[in-house]
């Protein structure tokens, strides 16, 4: 692993790193926050997964999460959102798909299933690393996203409900398998076969039994992509019938962009650390 960079903020140290990546076969990078409690000992962590065309820089940069992440004693860990680098598959032209666009889930088809494997990244190999290279406590987790990040927090959260002690999203992709932006991402990553997308859609998986104890969910009203896709009463309506406790807010003016997420961002982050104590 390699420091990037590092800055004290709040009493705190926000950093960037890079590492040579076995599972997305090229370099990856990623940023984490330390507070200050860290000289005291491990503490508990809180993933964060961007969305479409992002990298790890945008909610560092525009989520104003690192006040209040050195207040409750909170590591912020924020990984990139796809492979990245002169040999990885891309459309340039395309920001719904490549670089910038892997979806947190595991490519099966030919030239993406060498580098495009964000689920196993994000669930198994920086979990090591920064577990390795951080005080953390691995044994307190959550994980929460926004867009595309909030789709890979729901699906991460739902398939490994024994490791997260809470998830969250602002305005998240909960049906990718069917959403206009998503769907043909999915073809190029997954293939035709349309049960093996299965695997990677929110509302499908609770559909398919996959469980999670309670879920909070920030969605704007001005959202352009509300109707098409967002859609975030597909996921109300399949928590409902599956006994999940969601509470979904539906934020009245509020758009897609960061002004939204640090809007509420100290609302999540205190959700969070009341289930993480």
């Amino acid at each position: 692993m390699k420091v990037v960079s590092t800055s004290k903020s709040h009493g705190g140290v926000q950093g960037v790193y890079s590492h040579t990546s076995d599972v997305c076969a090229c370099d990856m990078t990623f940023a984490v926050f330390v507070p200050p409690q860290a000289k005291d000992g491990p503490l508990p962590v809180l993933w964060y997964l961007s969305g479409l065309t992002c990298t790890h820089a945008n909610v560092m940069d525009k989520g104003e999460y690192r006040r209040l992440a050195s207040e409750l004693g909170l590591v912020i860990v924020c990984p990139d959102t796809s492979p990245r680098g002169p040999d990885v598959p891309d459309e340039k032209d395309n920001w719904q798909f490549g670089c910038g666009a892997g979806f947190y889930l595991d490519a099966t088809q030919e030239p993406y299933a060498k580098n495009y494997r964000m689920y196993s990244y994000i669930t198994e190999e920086l979990p090591a690393l920064v577990a390795a290279n951080f005080p953390v406590d691995m044994s307190r987790q959550a994980i929460f996203g926004h867009s595309m990040g909030g789709h890979g927090a729901l699906t991460i959260a739902l398939k490994n409900p024994e490791r997260f002690k809470s998830c969250s999203a602002f305005a998240p992709i909960v049906q990718p398998s069917t959403a206009g932006w998503s769907r043909p991402a999915f073809e190029k990553y997954l293939g035709s076969d349309e049960k093996s997308w299965r695997a990677y859609d929110a509302t499908l998986l609770i559909e398919d039994g996959k469980r999670f104890p309670e879920l909070l969910v920030d969605q704007g009203l001005a959202d352009g992509f509300l109707q098409d896709g967002l859609r975030p009463w597909l996921l109300e309506e399949a928590c409902k019938k599956a006994g999940i406790d969601l509470a979904l807010r539906m934020q009245e003016g509020y758009d897609h962009s960061y002004n939204f997420i640090s809007t509420f961002m100290d609302d999540h982050l205190k959700w969070h650390a009341r289930r993480l104590a």
